[in-house]
């Protein structure tokens, strides 16, 4: 029996080593898959304000006198904001700061059109035009719950793959710390709304 006994030992220990690297393993990936999905409902709520503003800028064209350079700038940016995209398993600070910026772009843009067509009550006043304006301020607010619930799935993520002792698995097994969404730089400041026309 003693002759057994460091094969025991070395079978257990063999053992403990497969199950704490096999859950460790599951849990991380759960936890990606779940970021993963959060950020594909994220850009889901993007897809939905780009195809809103489609309408938009249509409705808004209807308008003879309307201001052309202001619907030519909502125009590109939505094209710019439509162009990036990004892998889901690798999100990299960078990827999301230039997505983020194509972003803060097109919601510039928005804004502006959406101020000008203060000039313009037979605008105001049609019916397709102030329900497209509904539907984007509430695909704006969808946006933000969005992002709040990805940066919520990958704050687990990262907490498992940090925690020692898995972050030594991590670093073995190739598990990368997923980046948080982050507001645009100045965004903490209060806009400035001018309405001199």
């Amino acid at each position: 029996m003693k002759k057994f006994l460091p094969l025991i030992i070395i079978a257990i220990i063999v053992f403990g080593l497969y199950s704490w690297g096999k859950g460790f393993n599951n849990t991380a990936v759960n936890l990606k898959e779940s970021a993963t999905k959060t950020w594909a409902n994220v850009e889901s709520s993007y897809q939905r304000r780009n195809d809103l503003i489609g309408n938009l800028v249509k409705t808004v064209q209807g308008a003879a006198d309307f201001e052309k350079g202001t619907l030519e700038a909502v125009i590109e940016a939505r094209a710019k904001a439509t162009s990036i995209n990004i892998d889901p398993t690798n999100i990299t600070p960078e990827q999301l700061a230039k997505f983020n910026q194509a972003q803060g772009g097109l919601s510039g843009a928005l804004k502006s059109l959406l101020v000008t067509v203060e000039r313009y009550p037979e605008l105001k006043a049609n019916q397709n035009f102030l329900e497209l304006q509904s539907q984007l301020e509430g695909t704006e607010n969808r946006i933000n719950v969005a992002r709040d619930r990805f940066n919520e799935t990958v704050e687990p993520y990262n907490k498992h793959i940090k925690t020692f002792p898995n972050s030594l698995l991590a670093g073995i097994l190739k598990f990368d710390e997923m980046s948080y969404f982050k507001s645009e730089a100045g965004s903490e400041k209060a806009p400035d709304v001018n309405f001199d026309f």
